[in-house]
């Protein structure tokens, strides 16, 4: 058996650690022509990072990020509402690991690479096209390069991890149009400073309207004296506003975010400081799309942002992107191809179809909302806005949903399959 991964972003990537893990083989297509290292910061949840423990890469990420220690949340006017702790110091088996996007994308590549092998990883192939054989057993993917060249490839599956402006979903569903924006907009950028609170807290600030986030994804000095910290502004915005849907790599200007944060400070540093000290900022609508009720035609799937494109709250886009990735090849080997396929979308389709909506919603960031609706104009106590009941149950909800709940996690059976005899006999 042979599979086409198309797109060279973290689930596609997953993907081929997976079927190399397994022993199937398989490309991967990447349509830029160089994979460059970008993006800013992304969070890494323990149920992804027990995956990717699995592909053999804790190690490098515990040393290349930075172990999250809480997620600590205040209002716009600096008060703190609650902590709560995350991974190994929330009961966790595994981490949670608040990286640069580009520093992870580049561990799994390398990893990828040194497995599988170079020549398996081809760029500047841009997916243009696909069909089926009339048996459905063969899926033939037309490829062109920056210079106009076609290529076409033959293999037995083919998974499309080719992101929220995905070519193999426009073919499944031509009528969608574009990504739905949420009326807000992100900016995005990363500074270096001095560690704040325990040096691996994560910050939100604000509501639902106009929030900051910020964590620490690197350490730049060996004694933690110095960090890379990534933050990220979300602004409910005109519409007028909307430029371009999802372009995560489109510059974005300082005078359009500052005033949304004047005044604003925390831990007697000045957000707008912060902000005016970032030599790059990213900007971009934040949209998602509703669920689609089918993701597997025949040999074809759709996977991560492609399947089920969700809003950057709760930490999770990449990390569902991992666990599609596992699940699938998991599927697959214990089930075969076309079993496995079918599988995999009843598994992971109604689990992230309940975290876009939840997502929609503001997911476990909903606490700021409450807090600002019910004491717009601060509080003397927090049981005046909010209950230590009611900020646990939106925790607790959260991460049921999105599956990271500790004791379930640690009951879950693992998704590692060995290649062994009767799967080889299997795919041959």
């Amino acid at each position: 058996m042979h599979i086409t991964i198309v797109g060279a972003g973290i689930g596609g990537l997953a993907t081929a650690l997976s079927c190399h893990a397994a022993g199937i083989s398989c490309t991967v297509y990447e349509a830029a022509p160089t994979i460059e290292p970008l993006g800013v910061g992304i969070n890494v949840l323990p149920h992804s990072i027990r995956e990717l423990e699995a592909l053999g890469l804790l190690p490098i990420l515990e040393r290349t990020g930075i172990l999250t220690r809480e997620l600590t949340y205040y209002t716009k006017r600096g008060q703190h509402i609650t902590a709560e702790p995350r991974g190994r110091f929330a009961g966790y088996r595994w981490p949670q690991i608040s990286i640069h996007r580009g520093h992870l994308q580049r561990v799994m590549l390398e990893a990828v690479i040194a497995r599988i092998g170079e020549e398996n990883v081809v760029t500047d192939r841009q997916l243009v096209s696909f069909t089926q054989d009339e048996s459905a057993k063969k899926v033939s993917a037309r490829f062109k390069n920056t210079f106009g060249a076609d290529f076409t490839v033959v293999s037995d599956v083919m998974l499309a991890c080719d992101g929220i402006h995905s070519v193999a979903r426009q073919h499944f569903y031509p009528d969608e149009g574009a990504p739905k924006w949420s009326g807000v907009m992100l900016w995005r950028g990363t500074v270096e400073g001095a560690p704040y609170l325990t040096g691996a807290s994560m910050l939100m600030m604000g509501h639902a309207k106009c929030k900051m986030v910020m964590y620490p994804i690197a350490n730049l000095a060996a004694d933690g004296s110095k960090q890379l910290i990534n933050w990220v502004a979300d602004v409910a915005a005109p519409e007028n506003w909307l430029k371009k849907s999802e372009d995560w790599n489109r510059r974005g200007r300082l005078e359009d975010v500052l005033n949304f944060f004047d005044g604003w400070v925390f831990e007697g540093t000045r957000l707008t400081d912060i902000i005016q000290s970032t030599q790059t900022i990213y900007e971009y609508p934040m949209s998602d799309r509703d669920p689609v009720a089918r993701w597997v035609f025949g040999r074809v799937a759709l996977m991560g942002d492609a399947a089920h494109p969700m809003y950057p709250i709760g930490s999770n886009g990449s990390s569902q992107a991992i666990l599609d990735a596992r699940v699938l090849v998991h599927a697959i080997c214990t089930r075969g191809i076309d079993a496995g396929l079918t599988a995999y979308e009843a598994e992971r389709n109604p689990a992230t179809a309940k975290l876009v909506a939840l997502n929609r919603k503001e997911g476990p960031d909903a606490v700021l909302q409450v807090v600002e609706e019910r004491a717009p104009n601060g509080f003397t106590q927090l049981d005046e806005a909010i209950s230590a009941a009611e900020i646990d149950d939106i925790a607790t909800n959260y991460k049921a949903t999105a599956g990271f709940a500790v004791q379930a996690l640690h009951a879950k059976p693992s998704l590692d399959v060995a290649w062994d005899v009767t799967q080889k006999q299997r795919f041959g």
